[in-house]
């Protein structure tokens, strides 16, 4: 039976998971991996330029945020600039969509949902806003902040790169981006909202089993936890392997 396998790579270099990500990819492409993928991870300080990044978005030079310990890449994915640091839960789908649906709108529109039930298990209210993608939550005063940023990347239809959702982390490398390429934009986490309304505020591994059986669930594919069936050791020798949570070319907007 197909089955959604889940790996939790902990805290891993930007570099090593855009290197797993490649490797997956193929192997599900010729079928060495014979099941749809997730990989679970959070990365130290990074600033990624998606190809649709536009000139003025990255606010600070990559001198300086080489002095701040802050990596800057280039990347294959969809969208604007884009920022990932420790405490925000990023998620690497690889899905072959021709098990599923051939429509990569459709695939930004299941990512958005699986987040969306994600921190409804927190008592927030994920919203959509027309003509962007990614998921919003309304604060009590009207504020709207973006607690999560959708990028992604698929050749013949199997996906790379994923989400990105805010839970712990403290914002600090947004500073130096228009993040996402949104002007205006107020970013906010999951334990923000849930600290402005009241709510006990989750840890990221209770968000990242929540997260996990939203997408098996968006997917409809049961979760199962195995070794992966091809050789990753050493372009990730701190991954780790599953825990008890843990129980066409195209390019699409964050």
């Amino acid at each position: 039976m197909p089955a959604l396998l889940v790996w939790d790579l902990g805290l891993l270099p930007y570099d090593a998971a855009w290197d797993l990500q490649r490797r997956a990819v193929q192997a599900r492409r010729t079928g060495e991996l014979a099941d749809d993928l997730l990989l679970l991870v959070e990365h130290p300080p990074v600033v990624t330029l998606g190809r649709g990044t536009k000139p003025g978005h990255l606010l600070a030079p990559a001198a300086l945020l080489e002095s701040q310990g802050i990596q800057l890449r280039d990347v294959e994915r969809g969208g604007d600039v884009t920022i990932h640091e420790p405490g925000q839960l990023v998620a690497y789908p690889i899905i072959d969509l021709k098990r599923h649906r051939q429509d990569l709108h459709w695939y930004l529109r299941q990512l958005e949902e699986a987040i969306i039930r994600t921190i409804a298990a927190f008592e927030l209210e994920g919203i959509r806003v027309a003509g962007l993608t990614g998921v919003w939550h309304e604060r009590p005063d009207g504020t709207r902040v973006k607690l999560a940023s959708i990028g992604v990347h698929a050749r013949d239809w199997v996906t790379w790169h994923g989400l990105a959702l805010n839970v712990t982390n403290d914002l600090a490398t947004f500073t130096h981006t228009v993040p996402c390429g949104i002007n205006g934009v107020t970013m906010g986490t999951v334990a923000g909202c849930c600290s402005v309304r009241g709510l006990a505020a989750p840890s990221l591994p209770t968000v990242r089993e929540a997260l996990t059986t939203a997408m098996g669930a968006v997917f409809a594919l049961p979760i199962r936890q195995a070794p992966l069936p091809f050789a990753w050791a050493d372009a990730a020798p701190t991954a780790r392997a599953p825990n008890s949570l843990d129980a066409q070319e195209a390019r699409l907007n964050s």
